[in-house]
């Protein structure tokens, strides 16, 4: 009787060790992971390269020659430092010339402001009418005066033939009384023709003050012609004056040359680009995002630039600008993308190891823009949570089965998702559930870090 109690008591034991593996062999095993807590942030992860605000592109300001420049790429300059020359020896000779020009433009314009030579003349002039009009007034009375001595000397010569046809007088007197009359007449006509004379040239003479003050206004406005191009020349003095200081080509900033475009003199037209400066002390960053994700993105957001430019640890940034406008841009497979352009503003200690690293501009990096973060969330990977007829849920393993837990989410990432409510801190969640997996199924629960 013993013995079949033993052999009883002993296959039962059997037929529980066997079921036991089978049952323990039909489980599934799962990964799992306790629900932790700690920050959780919500972000926007994208390529991005650095850049500067302002690239100063020193171009030719006119065209000429210029001097070979000597500055090389990575080569220091301070603001104000001349980096290019035009030849010089051509701007001084039109220089020369344009001053020449101008002084004498200026030397005419004193010349004929000077009017002292053309007053003392219309002075004479005045004074030499009035001395002509006398001396047509005394030729008119000396006229008159040989009309009287001619009238008295044909009465006396009248008066000399009567008394000669009656022989009172004799002939020899006759005869001078008629050369007197004779004489007479001639300086008569000769004050005739004098006096005459004289009134035309009194009407000449009359008009020399009038031909003087006419001379005297053309001259004035000779004087304004030449005012004018002086003003010209002066204008054409300055241009040159100018061009002279722009062909000194300086340095805008205190930085570095980025490009050196022409290293050799030569002869370029205007606008020909020669050198590019920049500050890397206003080394920024600027990424294109997407414009669903970028909508999320405000100015003063942090950020991370992190890649294999920046080396294991990131550097800080904050969102300094988004730009207003997007634009259209095909990603590596060939899919055409609405994207807006975000400045990442970097701090100076940051920047400063980015520069120290040897970073540069238009160098490959990434940035992770935070949109939100809680720094004491409930959270579970992402690929624990999965959605289910519009909700989220997850598996909690318990007690040898899986129990799927509809759960409220909050912030979520590519690595994490926060839980708002439906878990507790430490219960087990699988950590990548397939889809096979069902509610009550019996599992073998392995913590995921001993796979």
């Amino acid at each position: 009787m013993k013995r079949w109690l033993l052999w009883a008591a002993a296959c039962a034991v059997i037929a529980s060790a066997l079921g036991y593996l089978w049952w323990d062999a039909s489980r599934v095993v799962v990964e799992v992971v306790p629900v932790e807590q700690g920050e959780v942030a919500q972000y926007v992860d994208e390529q991005a390269r650095t850049r500067l605000p302002h690239i100063h592109r020193i171009t030719m300001p006119y065209t000429g020659r210029i001097e070979a420049i000597t500055l090389s790429e990575g080569t220091p300059v301070s603001q104000g430092q001349v980096v290019a020359r035009m030849v010089q020896k051509d701007l001084q000779l039109e220089l020369q010339a344009a001053q020449a020009a101008v002084e004498r433009l200026q030397a005419a314009v004193a010349e004929n402001e000077d009017t002292s030579v053309e007053q003392t003349v219309l002075d004479q002039s005045h004074k030499y009418v009035i001395s002509m009009n006398r001396t047509v007034d005394a030729a008119r009375e000396r006229m008159r005066a040989g009309k009287a001595r001619l009238d008295f000397a044909q009465q006396h010569f009248r008066r000399i033939s009567r008394l000669y046809e009656q022989n009172n007088v004799t002939r020899e007197v006759w005869e001078q009384a008629q050369l007197e009359l004779i004489q007479a007449d001639v300086n008569y006509q000769q004050d005739r023709l004098v006096y005459q004379a004289l009134v035309a040239l009194q009407t000449a003479t009359a008009l020399l003050p009038k031909a003087v003050v006419q001379y005297i206004r053309r001259k004035k406005l000779r004087t304004q012609v030449l005012r004018k191009e002086l003003a010209e020349a002066q204008a054409r003095l300055e241009q040159l004056q100018l061009k002279m200081q722009r062909s000194l080509l300086t340095s805008p900033c205190d930085g570095v040359v980025l490009r050196r475009l022409v290293s050799n003199q030569r002869f370029l037209s205007a606008g020909t680009e020669l050198l590019h400066i920049g500050d890397l002390q206003t080394l920024e960053v600027e990424a294109d995002v997407l414009t669903q994700d970028a909508v999320a993105i405000r100015p003063g957001q942090e950020v991370d630039i992190y890649g294999p430019a920046v080396g294991e640890k990131p550097v800080r940034g904050t969102v300094a600008q988004i730009y207003p406008a997007g634009f259209t841009k095909r990603s590596s497979l060939g899919v055409e993308q609405q994207r807006v352009r975000v400045i990442v503003q970097l701090d100076p200690q940051e920047r400063q190891k980015l520069l120290e690293r040897g970073v540069g501009v238009g160098y490959r990096v990434r940035v992770r823009i935070y949109i939100r973060r809680n720094p004491q969330a409930l959270f579970v990977p992402r690929s624990a949570a999965f959605q289910f007829r519009g909700r989220w849920f997850v598996f909690v393993a318990q007690a040898g089965r899986v129990r799927r837990q509809p759960i409220e989410v909050g912030i979520l990432n590519d690595q994490q998702v926060e839980v708002i409510a439906g878990l507790a801190l430490g219960q087990l969640v699988v950590l990548a559930p397939d889809s096979s997996l069902a509610d009550g199924q019996a599992v073998r629960a392995i913590p995921a870090q001993e796979l």
